[in-house]
């Protein structure tokens, strides 16, 4: 019996027209692959880098650049003094100075709502609360494990923390201080009380994996805050070129949408300027920022560092040409500031340092008691 012959197929070739549905279909995919192209070229014109440019420095008055200068110069001291003190074994622990980045600090926190505005860091911590004018006799007090310290001579150098100033820390866990600062970022937000976060973190901490966790949700819910990395060149003792693949670090946030802006940490004015853009963007209701701020740290990464990764001639080109300082001291000069002012801040500084160190010195340790308090949360 003779097989019965199978139905030809349609010829995929057929001019025949398409049915209405398949019509609208067809549309429908077209259009959704067409609406990312359109987002992109969206996202391309938002970024802050061009907006950066056109303007790089802060036109400051003289009395904003004396101030930051004088910030800049108590950090210097203080750091110094801290260094001496450490020598002497008045300071137990890790210590990790901020010689070399002040204008960071300064330039940034500047622009802030103080005591408004939350900050948090990483271990190297003591720059950026004197910067948001919390006392240096408590801060010192702190180092030296003392009572009277800012966190009762319990944090020491890595983790000292204040609420009352809305400094939430030194932490001693790299990178762990961005995902808490998104947390404090999405209480600005659910409270509607216009603050933001600012998040510092290291070269090194970059490539920490809950970095990106929290730049997702942070885009993802347009959290007010700014991601600042600060790009001292050597994270914890290895060169960027050596630890990361991308290695400007401002790009870092691209796949999650976020801007961001190459800074010169070592221009005070820079980097005020560039705060001014990245907050008003993040005030806007944009979402986070990313902003890494090239810099240099002239210690080791901390006091029991020897730093024999780079070399001598390297970091004193830096302190002879890039000082933060030295950059905002020749600044005021130019505008007629006379040397003999500039020597009066700096007496003065150098006695503000010398009375937190007695206040330091002089103060008792902690009553045993205090080893029972700020265990739990005892309200919110």
């Amino acid at each position: 019996m003779a097989k019965s012959a199978r139905p030809r197929a349609a010829n995929p070739r057929s001019s025949a027209p398409k049915p209405a549905a398949v019509a609208a279909s067809v549309s429908d995919v077209s259009a959704a692959l067409s609406s990312p192209v359109e987002d992109d070229a969206t996202f391309a014109l938002r970024s802050l880098q061009q907006s950066h440019a056109n303007n790089k420095r802060y036109d400051a008055s003289d009395a904003e650049l004396l101030k930051f200068y004088e910030q800049m110069v108590l950090i210097r001291r203080f750091e110094e003094k801290a260094g001496q003190l450490y020598g002497l074994g008045l300071i137990g622990g890790f210590c990790h100075l901020y010689i070399g980045q002040e204008a960071v600090a300064v330039g940034l926190q500047s622009a802030l709502n103080e005591g408004h505005d939350s900050v948090i860091t990483g271990y190297r911590d003591h720059g950026h609360m004197l910067a948001y004018g919390i006392d240096p006799k408590v801060i010192m007090a702190e180092l030296t494990g003392r009572g009277a310290g800012i966190s009762r001579g319990k944090g020491g150098s890595m983790h000292m923390f204040s609420t009352e100033h809305k400094f939430f820390g030194g932490h001693g866990i790299v990178g762990a201080q961005v995902s808490l600062g998104a947390g404090l970022a999405f209480g600005h937000k659910y409270r509607d009380d216009g603050g933001v976060c600012m998040a510092y973190f290291g070269d090194g901490a970059a490539n920490q994996g809950q970095v990106y966790e929290t730049f997702n949700m942070a885009a993802l819910w347009k959290l007010p805050i700014v991601f600042v990395v600060e790009n001292n060149g050597y994270a914890m003792g290895t060169a960027v070129k050596r630890g990361s693949a991308e290695t400007h670090f401002y790009r870092r946030g691209t796949a999650f949408r976020i801007p961001g802006m190459p800074v010169n940490g070592m221009d005070v004015l820079e980097v005020r300027q560039a705060a001014e853009v990245a907050l008003e963007y993040v005030r806007g209701g944009n979402g986070p920022v990313l902003m890494e701020l090239n810099t240099y740290r002239y210690r080791g990464h901390s006091m029991s560092d020897p730093a024999k990764y780079r070399s001598r001639e390297e970091v004193q080109e830096m302190r002879d040409k890039h000082d933060p300082i030295e950059g905002a001291k020749q600044e005021l000069l130019k505008r007629g500031v006379t040397e003999e002012a500039i020597k009066d801040i700096d007496k003065k500084i150098r006695q503000q340092v010398a009375q937190a160190a007695d206040f330091a010195e002089s103060s008792p340790e902690p009553d045993m008691a205090e080893l029972y308090t700020d265990v739990l949360v005892e309200k919110y």
